[in-house]
């Protein structure tokens, strides 16, 4: 690999051992082997160095676990579903660095339009690949509706079950709790009969 790649696979380990905030440009360079000087040649900041090498992470992370949620052969719609939200929680136990510095950058996007605008791209595609998935359909065939709807979401529940995973590991959500708390919303939301 030359300079590019060790220090973009360097700033990945970085992310995952110390997060966004904590990884310095010495972490990184010294993580490559080269010089801090080389951050800035070949990616301008530690900003942009460390938001590509984020990216990378959850497009890597993304494709694995789109195919480790998809419904397995013969699950019907709510088997699917659930074995949806067994995948998800287990992922946020096995791999809180990864969920961890995702934050992290939601809140590094108040800060750089930039990067928020970039994020803002990455969540409506989110939307979709998890609409694609509860639909079971090819993501190019969800709709725009889809995407606003279902996608959206489905992504708010498992943003919001991911903080209170990571906020208290020992007491942290059961897919149990969350398809009984979606049932009793389901009830609530159900129009009223005439």
């Amino acid at each position: 690999m030359g300079n590019r790649e060790d220090l973009l696979a360097a700033a990945k380990r970085c992310l995952r051992e110390k997060g966004y905030d904590r990884t310095s440009v010495r972490d990184i360079a010294g993580a490559a082997g080269v010089s801090t000087a080389a951050i800035g040649y070949h990616y301008r900041s530690r900003e942009a160095l460390l938001t590509q090498a984020l990216f990378d992470l959850l497009d890597e992370w993304g494709d694995s676990l789109g195919r480790a949620l998809a419904p397995g052969a013969g699950d019907d719609a709510a088997r699917g579903f659930e074995r949806m939200w067994d995948g998800l929680i287990e992922q946020f136990t096995a791999h809180p660095d990864l969920w961890l510095a995702t934050v992290e950058l939601f809140l590094q996007a108040q800060r750089q339009p930039d990067l928020a605008a970039h994020l803002a791209g990455g969540v409506a595609q989110g939307w979709r690949g998890m609409a694609a998935i509860l639909q079971s359909v090819p993501e190019e065939t969800v709709s725009d509706h889809s995407a606003r709807t279902l996608g959206m979401v489905q992504t708010a529940l498992m943003t919001g079950v991911m903080v209170q995973s990571l906020s208290n590991p020992a007491s942290a959500p059961t897919s149990a709790e969350v398809l009984e708390g979606l049932r009793a919303l389901a009830k609530i939301a159900a129009p009223a009969a005439p």
